[in-house]
């Protein structure tokens, strides 16, 4: 039998939490050397498998399977494909970072840590388990956590942003939960036999009207996590309550599981609810898109620009799979890998800052690129990256989607709930770079640039430990755009199988649905 990477990834965290259990709360470095070699191993797991995946294969791959629960079909099943694994090497860069940019964390270490990892391990659980009962399972285990990291160790109105997270995303799981309750008994009459393998449920033919139910029940209850407006105000105040590192996570993480779960549990088993529901989707993200740029651009707290930005920026990946096609779902997985790795940059640089600063304030700043040159640097490389810089990740993720919504069938975008012009949306969302560019640039001007203040003299730059995370983030970001094939490459050996699956659905259900025949 192969080595078992899936497990060994999802265990490591865990392990690591458990050797913290044993450890003194007295002995902080000890917990942060562990927290650090746990989330270590699972990065290098992780690139291990990136570099070993077999493109020219393509499908699930470093299989694990173990029965379970035989009589309700349950069995324990990892696999990663070309969708799945570049969201698991995007938690482990992210986590990793993470733990280092906690490094001057001094309150409750011990517990932190704890928590932290135990919520990673559910995230890593998502992305590699092929079962549909798991995939539920790890994701409250990744949901839950979180209430208890912001309510203790966050800031500004933490107990309120805590509670109000936990809520809209237990609403949420509430949907998705009934729409896998549904879809498994539904297939179990189909077959003759009950089973969570996603696999295998995706290869049921599915009633129209059950389609179109279930979807949107997906719809809302990944939405939710995305987050899709109208149901995103968690999420900017979830990302300014959060300490750094679960900031990290939150933004460069956990919101890609609501998109990864709607391409997983929504489009693959529901092509034609996926259709019926495109252009509301459509819609709902060229709000998205506007809406979250324009209010970022007059906010004035750090973190509150870079939370509304990433509702902004989350819409293009809605954007990407509401349009249906190879291209543009690659650019939306390519798109939370790049957003995951700069809204992770952005929260280190930032957390640095007002550990320092107190403050995050930006008309309170000005000059500090004098005081801390490299996270100015860093600064500017996140800021370039969110408005789309050729030769940079992002830019590579958004001129996917927007060639693959440019080019999308139109008569996908005239039938279901309304019709929307596609193309029409495409331009906005084109234009919502250039308010993007807008409030990245204000905020590099006011807060790094122009007259030293003497205020701030006593702001040291990043040093040491500090520079880690910084070059690892800024490093990821430059290389997959300098050289998007190996990225691109592993995303469509994933993608490619799924549209083959997909099409033929969708090219039915238009004339179904009253499309044009």
């Amino acid at each position: 039998m192969s080595f078992p990477f899936l497990t060994a990834i999802i265990l490591a965290p865990l392990i690591g939490a458990l050797i913290m259990v044993f450890i003194p709360e007295s002995e902080d470095k000890m917990l942060k050397v562990v927290a650090a070699i746990s989330t270590f191993v699972t990065l290098v797991l992780s690139v291990i498998i990136y570099i070993a995946y077999d493109t020219g294969v393509g499908g699930f791959q470093f299989n694990e399977d173990i029965v379970w629960v035989e009589r309700f079909g349950i069995n324990y099943s990892l696999g990663v494909d070309g969708i799945s694994l570049p969201m698991i090497l995007l938690t482990a860069i992210v986590i990793f970072t993470g733990v280092l940019a906690s490094w001057s964390m001094t309150k409750r270490v011990k517990e932190f840590f704890i928590f932290l990892l135990i919520l990673v391990a559910g995230v890593f659980g998502v992305f590699a388990t092929r079962d549909l009962f798991w995939f539920y399972l790890f994701f409250e285990v990744a949901v839950i956590p979180m209430y208890v990291l912001i309510a203790i160790w966050g800031s500004t109105r933490k107990e309120y942003s805590a509670m109000k997270l936990t809520l809209y995303l237990l609403v949420g799981s509430a949907f998705a939960l009934i729409g896998v309750i549904a879809t498994y008994v539904y297939a179990g009459n189909e077959l003759g036999y009950l089973t969570f393998d996603i696999p295998t449920l995706a290869s049921v033919t599915y009633d129209l009207g059950f389609q179109k139910f279930v979807f949107f029940l997906m719809l809302v209850g990944f939405g939710f996590l995305v987050p899709m407006w109208p149901l995103h105000t968690w999420s900017p105040d979830g990302h300014v309550a959060a300490p750094t590192a679960v900031s990290m996570l939150h933004a460069g993480v956990l919101m890609k599981l609501g998109g990864y779960g709607l391409i997983r549990a929504g489009v693959f088993f529901f092509p034609e609810g996926a259709v019926f529901w495109a252009p509301l989707i459509a819609l709902l993200c060229i709000v998205n898109v506007a809406y979250g740029a324009m209010v970022a651009m007059v906010q004035k707290d750090l973190k509150f620009v870079v939370g509304y930005s990433s509702v902004s920026h989350m819409g293009y990946v809605l954007l990407g799979i509401a349009a249906l096609n190879t291209i543009s779902i690659s650019g939306a997985v390519m798109q939370m890998f790049a957003h995951g790795i700069m809204t992770a940059l952005f929260f280190a640089l930032i957390g640095n800052v007002y550990n320092q600063a107190h403050t995050r304030e930006i008309a309170r700043f000005g000059g500090l690129a004098h005081q801390m040159p490299r996270i100015a640097t860093g600064f500017v490389i996140a800021g370039l990256a969110s408005l789309g810089l050729p030769g940079l990740s992002n830019f590579v993720a958004e001129f996917l989607i927007f060639v693959g919504t440019y080019t999308a069938n139109p008569e996908l975008f005239q039938v279901g709930v309304f019709a929307v012009p596609i193309k029409a949306l495409a331009i906005i969302a084109v234009l919502g770079v250039v308010i993007t560019a807008i409030y990245v640039l204000r905020v590099v001007q006011f807060t790094f640039f122009g007259p030293r203040k003497a205020e701030w003299d006593h702001l040291e730059d990043a040093k040491g430990i500090e520079m880690v995370p910084i070059v690892i983030l800024c490093g990821v970001l430059i290389l997959f755009g300098v050289l998007p094939s190996l990225m691109t490459d592993i995303i469509n050996s994933g993608v490619v199988p799924l549209m083959d699956h997909v099409t033929p659905a969708l090219e039915g259900s238009i004339d179904k649905l009253g499309g044009v025949e």
